[in-house]
């Protein structure tokens, strides 16, 4: 049984605040630990339940966040920025027999600690074929395009009632209950590493390889806080404007759907400045 977790940061044990995720942080190195502990209890959890394999994907801001030292030695992790897939790289392999998402998190507009969607700020809201859309949906339709199915989520009570949306048999864990976008009542590493770890074994048993069918078209439609930011994601081609701070596309696949949400993604960041937005 071949496990991918995908591992984001703003849903891990102890984190509230953007200094306890933003790279060069002194509350980031403190909070690096329990990301990986969450992680790690997750590893071991998928082993008890029979996984023979687990390949554990960096997915937060440089993709060089978890402590390599500390990773539990059964798992091999992937490492750093500019993948394919980007969040849900390696599914690709197509031997994938589940999908975990760790530390993940309500998207933009949304109620939920750190609560966005790809970038901290400047995206307001994503619809993934009119269904409002967190990262979790929209890597879980890629992941389903593989025939992977996702498993198990982990975040704050906020992210796993939204897994229920987009993954309802996949087990979920809390590790801490939304208070406010900076605000969470948390549990503690020892705590959530036993919950984490009980969570994967039972979830282990609804892995399984999946058959994808035809691959199915998605239309995405993003919203801006910024008039100028809308006009620099429908400078990607197949983009189009459709109001003053949203744009919209269709895609013929769920691969070509989320690369051309991180190309969208990576104008709006490059037309953002850094006191007006």
């Amino acid at each position: 049984m071949r496990i991918l977790i995908s591992a984001d940061m703003e849903g891990a044990t102890g984190v509230t605040w953007p200094a306890d995720v933003e790279p060069g942080t002194e509350q980031w190195q403190r909070c690096r630990a329990m990301f990986t502990s969450d992680v790690n209890g997750a590893v071991a959890g998928f082993i008890a339940g029979g996984a023979t394999e687990v390949l554990v994907n960096e997915a937060h801001s440089t993709m060089r966040n978890l402590l390599l030292e500390r990773l539990d030695e059964r798992a091999a992790m992937l490492t750093g920025r500019h993948k394919d897939l980007s969040m849900v790289e390696g599914v690709q392999r197509g031997d994938v027999d589940g999908v975990a998402f760790v530390g993940y998190h309500c998207g933009a507009g949304e109620e939920g600690v750190l609560a966005h969607t790809y970038l901290p700020n400047s995206i307001t809201g994503v619809w993934l074929d009119g269904a409002p859309a967190s990262e979790g949906r929209l890597n879980a339709r890629v992941a389903a395009e593989y025939g992977s199915p996702v498993v198990l989520v982990t975040g704050d009570d906020r992210a796993c009632a939204d897994a229920a949306s987009y993954a309802p048999d996949a087990r979920t864990v809390a590790v801490k209950d939304y208070v406010s976008r900076y605000a969470a009542v948390c549990r503690p590493p020892a705590r959530t590493f036993a919950d984490i770890a009980a969570g994967a074994e039972a979830a282990a048993a609804l892995a399984g390889r999946r058959d994808p069918g035809s691959p199915l078209s998605a239309t995405v439609e993003v919203e801006v806080d910024a008039a100028q930011l809308a006009g620099a994601a429908a400078m990607v081609p197949g983009v189009e404007r459709v109001g003053a701070r949203r744009v919209r596309y269709t895609s013929p696949d769920a691969y070509t759907m989320i690369r051309c949400f991180k190309t969208v993604a990576t104008m709006i960041s490059a037309a953002t400045e850094k006191d007006y937005g």
